[in-house]
């Protein structure tokens, strides 16, 4: 059991995969617990989650500087990235960075529209000659993380996946089109919930493809029947709800938000940076490494590191329950 940031996590040295998946604090896992011995008597019914979904969405709209009734709740990036898709033009332009999770890249291109794939560190000079950006703010490969502000100031409409950074990376976002994340990751949420924020103008250009009962102007009064009555804001994008996941969420999503998230990130990026600089390698300055070192993911896992290959390479990530005698078993496992 580890002690960090006034809660306490059941994770074993060497847990290095916050990237694949983050493990919860464990108040947050006894309330799942607790969740599914409730369902197991049937004890909860449809109004209980409604509350848990409520929490997550206004906490999941201050951890990206969104206000809550812009925040759609879905259950995975692709789901909640298909809507967007949907609403572009059948001729639109898609921007994305080489090699950028496909959960992010994969909607569009499955739409059949044009996507272009740039190296990360060109996405701003080449925003311009197309009609909508689409990048992770942490790559999922390699940690790099976009240059916020330049791709704020092309002016282009921009869809951001926030799944890697938020929960660790202070975010400000509410001038972003979109700002998608699953909550699995850093957001130490269960599998099976993820939000997207939409601004005014880009909620109108969104579509529920996926409209259902959840999605109503009343929940309970659209259950059954005709006409279409969605809600007005972004709630009319929901899917209806994975209830242990938002019970979850409900838990973990509040606690990191009532956190100094510069202090995470700075927690998080000089563990990071330790592990580079006792290698002899420079500070990157995010949570994700990304090493190419011969055999290294063996000798981590002999080592008893818990890590991730990715594009080839070893993958380590650090969050909130990490200290430095993961960084030392890392350097002794690769010296």
């Amino acid at each position: 059991m580890r002690a960090a940031f006034g809660t306490t996590f059941d994770v074993p040295l060497g847990y290095l995969n916050t990237a694949g998946t983050g493990v919860p604090p464990s108040p947050v896992a006894a309330v799942v617990a607790d969740a599914v011995r409730r369902w197991s008597t049937g004890a909860d019914g449809s109004g209980e989650v409604v509350a848990q979904v409520a929490t997550a969405r206004n906490a999941f709209g201050q951890l990206v500087g969104v206000p809550a009734e812009r925040v759609a709740m879905g259950a995975s990036v692709s789901q909640l990235v298909s809507l967007v898709a949907a609403g572009l033009p059948a001729d639109a332009s898609v921007l994305v960075a080489r090699g950028d999770f496909t959960s992010l890249t994969f909607p569009f291109a499955a739409r059949g529209l044009r996507v272009t794939e740039v190296d990360l560190d060109e996405i701003v000079s080449a925003a311009g000659a197309h009609d909508l950006v689409a990048v992770s703010v942490v790559q999922s490969a390699d940690g790099r993380v976009v240059d916020l502000e330049g791709l704020r100031a092309t002016g282009v409409p921009v869809l951001l996946d926030a799944s890697q950074a938020v929960g660790w990376l202070p975010l400000e976002l509410e001038w972003a089109d979109w700002v998608v994340a699953a909550g699995y990751k850093f957001l130490m949420a269960p599998r099976g919930c993820a939000w997207l924020a939409c601004s005014p103008s880009a909620l109108e250009r969104t579509v529920p493809v996926a409209a259902n009962w959840f999605g109503g102007d009343d929940p309970w009064s659209t259950v059954y029947g005709l006409p279409l009555r969605l809600a007005s804001d972004a709630r009319r994008l929901d899917l209806s709800p994975v209830w242990l996941s938002q019970f979850g969420a409900a838990a973990s999503l509040p606690y990191l938000a009532s956190l100094d998230l510069a202090a995470v990130r700075d927690h998080n990026v000089a563990l990071a940076d330790a592990v580079l600089t006792g290698l002899g390698l420079p500070a990157r300055g995010s949570a994700i490494v990304s090493l190419d070192l011969p055999s290294a993911g063996e000798r981590l896992a002999a080592a008893g590191v818990r890590s991730s290959m990715r594009a080839g390479r070893v993958r380590l990530a650090f969050h909130l329950y990490n200290t430095v005698e993961d960084v030392d078993l890392v350097l002794k496992a690769l010296s």
